[in-house]
């Protein structure tokens, strides 16, 4: 059950603006699940009668206009419009995005670029919905705005929860560690049992940023920095939903005592509202994918018998070695099971080639269709399906 976003209203009745609705900005991290996320609660929300504006890097914008076609973002969707903003990072192709080059484009460089584009915008915003990971910036751009905001964190309450207790975890001196060898002589047993909701966690228990080695690294102080602007803004979104953390969920809303609001699962909620208007009312956003989806799966799962396919997906982000990629293979072949695995173009780390041994891909084709990206929501809402190997990303089913 969505609960209702009361700061999106605020002094929404005293806008001035040429149909009287509310005006939300939406603007995602640069990556695959944090875009399918916000995109999912943008649609949710104009389905509910909100303006939105969703805000992308050009980057992100023309990836997903090649996976999805030119008609992606205009069937169906007034009051939804898209809007762009440059993010200064060189490539040459898609997998040619170090992560340090994004935090640095996040922290030093989209801050101007959004903020001369909210002044150009024919309705002036009343509310932004920031992921939390694009923070260092939104935060400022509303203060200057004068404008509520809100920070949607796509991913879990307990993912949250260990992100935002990495201060807490430098205060106590069990982060950084000190050096490679914490990792393997049992200082990852540690149990942390000051955090609020995680009864009896163990320090490996929370997620890996916190064990880093090197006090100067990027991501853990970037993700220090993120989760604690929490602290200053009135309002906070997780993609999670009560009856599944609970106990975090409560600690969370007392940590944050003006409002935590739990939205998931959006996808659910999504089907959910087919059934409340006419089709042609609602708005149908075809695809939320940076990659291109290969439909020819489907004809290969249309031939399977019920739950007889183990769907494999490892994500957009998770890469793994030739050797563990061979070894998945050959434990997909001798499972006996048919598969659908989808294997991106860098999911081998590195420079390795993807090429799998004539033996093990002879065995593949008996049993096994491979495609490089699909749409998960339907493979795994098929009827074929029967099991999922994942690397348990929250984003597997927004």
């Amino acid at each position: 059950m969505i609960r209702c976003i009361d700061p999106i209203y605020t002094n929404s009745r005293k806008m001035d603006t040429i149909d009287k609705k509310t005006h939300v900005i939406f603007i995602p991290y640069p990556a695959q699940s944090h875009v399918k996320a916000m995109l999912k609660l943008a649609e949710l929300l104009h389905r509910k009668g909100l303006q939105i504006t969703f805000v992308n890097t050009e980057y992100i914008h023309k990836r997903l206009l090649d996976s999805a076609g030119r008609n992606f973002f205009v069937n169906g969707l007034p009051d939804f419009r898209f809007e762009t903003i440059p993010d200064g990072i060189p490539r040459s192709s898609e997998d040619d995005e170090g992560l340090e080059l994004i935090l640095h484009s996040v922290e030093t460089k989209l801050l101007a670029p959004f903020l001369e584009l909210l002044a150009k915008l024919p309705t002036p915003p009343t509310c932004i919905i920031s992921d939390g990971f694009v923070s260092v910036f939104t935060v400022d751009a509303a203060e200057k705005l004068g404008i509520p905001i809100m920070l949607y964190w796509t991913f879990s309450a307990c993912g949250f929860m260990g992100l935002y207790q990495v201060q807490s975890l430098i205060n106590k001196g069990l982060s950084p560690l000190q050096d490679e060898s914490y990792l393997t002589n049992g200082f990852l047993e540690t149990i942390i049992d000051w955090i609020p909701g995680m009864k009896g966690i163990r320090l490996r228990d929370l997620p890996t940023n916190a064990w880093t080695t090197d006090h100067n690294d990027k991501l853990f102080k970037f993700t220090v920095e993120v989760t604690k602007n929490s602290d200053k803004v009135s309002n906070i979104i997780i993609h999670t939903f009560d009856a599944l953390e609970d106990n975090i969920v409560n600690a969370l809303s007392c940590m944050f005592p003006r409002h935590v609001y739990t939205i998931g699962p959006v996808q659910l909620l999504l089907d959910q509202t087919l059934g409340e208007k006419p089709h042609a009312e609602i708005s149908n956003i075809n695809g939320y994918s940076l990659r291109r989806e290969e439909p020819e799966c489907f004809q290969w799962l249309q031939s399977k018998e019920p739950n007889s396919v183990i769907y494999v997906n490892f994500g957009s982000l998770v890469a793994m070695s030739l050797a563990q990629l061979i070894e998945i293979g050959w434990g997909l072949v001798s499972s006996n099971h048919y598969f659908l695995w989808i294997i991106r173009s860098n999911l081998v780390v590195g420079d390795e080639s993807t090429i799998l041994p004539l033996e093990l891909e002879e065995q593949m084709k008996k049993r096994g269709f491979i495609a490089r990206w699909c749409s998960q929501e339907k493979v795994l809402n098929h009827s074929s399906i029967g099991g999922f190997l994942t690397h348990c990303g929250w984003g597997f089913y927004h």
